[in-house]
């Protein structure tokens, strides 16, 4: 059976030309030069999605490149300061070795303290009492000032349950009474304290020490130095905290102070 060859026809005509070209190609041959160019651009787009990152990060190779080369000479500069501290650690070694800096071992401990000697003069009465007393006599020789009073706890407020005294700083702190050294160390709050209990259920703390120079179950006796003011702990500026409490109640200290102090 012999039929018309179906043909596809292209027309292409020139701007300002009087004529036209025409091309004829079987259908055949046309859907087989479509087929051929949509694959290619089939592989043209799957080239870019695919491509695309690898470029990217092809792109970045030599800025990682120079951020490595930058890193290692950094490390070779750290390696080069590590051994001339050594260096520099070893011939110090050796220079205090030929002064004599090892003669005398480290000590890591704190130094023993040399407690104060109290001496009396001849036909004078002594001011502080021997044994437990009761707290009556002001921790300070210094002049000082009250910076903050007591202040009781109410709604909203913020209790205070001694006296804040300002002092310079390393001021000696003493024990207003004798007794048993409670409590010795560190606070949040008080920063380094003693705590004293005397007789009849008093006590006495003692806060912001700058040094503690007794520690706790230690036999204390009235006016014996037992650290120096500070600023340690919850404190803006140096002062001593002197707290009185009776029953485990704070009370105010004034009211049991004797007329030596």
């Amino acid at each position: 059976m012999n039929g018309k060859r179906r043909q596809v026809t292209f027309i292409v005509h020139t701007d300002g030309a009087l004529e036209s070209h025409t091309y004829r190609l079987p259908l055949a041959a046309a859907r087989a030069v479509a087929i051929t160019l949509g694959a290619i651009a089939l592989l043209m787009l799957l080239g870019i999605v695919l491509y695309g990152p690898i470029y990217r990060t092809a792109a970045r190779v030599p800025g990682l490149q120079r951020e490595i080369a930058r890193l290692r000479a950094e490390n070779a500069q750290v390696h080069q300061l590590a051994l001339r501290l050594e260096q520099v650690e070893a011939r110090y070694e050796q220079v205090r070795g030929m002064l004599g800096g090892n003669i005398m071992p480290r000590r890591t401990a704190e130094l023993v303290v040399a407690y104060p000697v109290v001496a009396q003069v001849p036909g004078v009465r002594a001011p502080y009492e021997t044994g437990p007393s009761l707290p009556t006599h002001w921790p300070l020789d210094e002049e000082w000032v009250v910076t903050r009073e007591q202040i009781s706890a109410s709604p909203g407020g913020e209790a205070h349950p001694g006296l804040d005294v300002a002092v310079p700083m390393g001021t000696p702190i003493r024990a207003a009474g004798g007794g048993v050294v409670a409590e010795a160390g560190s606070d949040v709050e008080y920063g380094r304290f003693v705590l004293i209990s005397h007789p009849e259920g008093y006590q006495t703390m003692y806060g912001h020490a700058s040094r503690i120079l007794v520690s706790a179950g230690e036999e204390v006796r009235a006016g014996q130095v037992i650290g120096l003011s500070g600023s340690t702990g919850r404190s803006t500026a140096p002062h001593l905290h002197f707290e009185t409490r009776r029953g485990g109640r704070p009370i105010d200290p004034r009211t049991l102070l004797s007329q030596e102090s």
